[in-house]
């Protein structure tokens, strides 16, 4: 049977539950699953060549996912991506590719990324001196909107916090800040208590749920509840997000203001759809591994 690596941060729990399902859809097309940490792997450069080294994995796999990348120090973290720009090199195909996870994974690029082509997301500014971070709080204060502090790198709303007075610029800096300030404009949302996730796979919004909290945040890890949605304006900007960003397959967090106006607060490059896969009847494993194929399959014939 053929062999494919699941980069995971979970390979005690032998991938978890996204890792599970996958490993489910590639042995329903004839291929066995191997759950694999990147910072297990290393390189090898001898005799004027260039060898990846993955555990467990006898023979070359042309296909690749990746479902998780372990926290890390800078240097841990560039090493790992390395490893997935150096497989890419050498012909593996990569979902998602490499330089799509490293730019969703900076909030501060992806957000640039979607004004240049023309996809709404809130007024945002980052900055690595305190100083000057207390200076856009005050303007931002002043003017009588409310800010969200994020961390640059992050997921699951963790490190997410509210600065709504002067008061709370007296916050110590933490680990979540890490010495760069991201700051983004909160959505007033009026009527609108929730938010978006649109799952996008190749061009398509596959699956849309509506996410509801009982706070301001509305991450499904912290609870929130999933329903079904169908608006069509929803699912278009989703799409229009994930082709900004220029990736396989994309979770994209879209929140509506209380003029009804749709912003694209985030776009993920290895979202959970657990939740997701509640509101559905299509299994979103199989869709990602189907796309990953074809994908591989194109990439092979060029």
């Amino acid at each position: 049977m053929k062999v494919v690596p699941i980069f995971t941060d979970e390979v005690a729990q032998q991938g978890g539950w996204h890792g599970q399902a996958l490993a489910q859809a590639f042995a329903r097309r004839g291929w066995q699953a191997l759950m694999v940490c990147l910072d297990s792997c290393h390189v090898s450069v001898a005799n004027q060549v260039v060898t990846v080294h993955i555990p467990g994995l006898q023979q070359a796999s042309p296909i690749a996912f990746v479902r998780g990348v372990a926290a890390g120090t800078t240097q841990q973290i560039i090493t790992r991506m390395n490893i997935l720009h150096t497989l890419q090199r050498q012909g593996m195909a990569i979902y998602n590719h490499a330089r799509a996870i490293e730019t969703t994974v900076d909030k501060s690029l992806t957000s640039q990324l979607l004004v240049e082509h023309g996809v709404a997301t809130p007024e945002t500014w980052v900055c690595e001196y305190r100083h000057t971070a207390h200076r856009i709080m005050q303007q931002v204060l002043d003017s009588g909107r409310t800010l969200v502090i994020k961390p640059l790198f992050g997921s699951q709303g963790k490190g997410v916090r509210l600065i709504e007075h002067p008061q709370q610029f007296a916050l110590p800096q933490d680990m979540f800040v890490d010495g760069v300030y991201y700051l983004q404009e909160k959505i007033e949302c009026g009527s609108y208590q929730h938010d978006y996730r649109v799952f996008v796979v190749n061009g398509e919004p596959i699956a849309v749920m509506r996410r509801q909290g009982d706070g301001w945040l509305h991450n499904v890890a912290r609870g929130a509840r999933c329903s079904a949605c169908d608006e069509l304006d929803v699912a278009e900007l989703g799409v229009r997000a994930a082709a900004a960003i220029g990736i396989y397959y994309a979770g994209v967090d879209i929140m509506r203001d209380q003029h009804s106006q749709l912003w694209v607060i985030e776009v993920n490059s290895i979202p959970a759809w657990r939740g997701l896969q509640t509101i559905t009847d299509l299994n979103i494993a199989d869709i990602l591994v189907a796309d990953l194929l074809r994908f591989a399959g194109k990439t092979a014939d060029n």
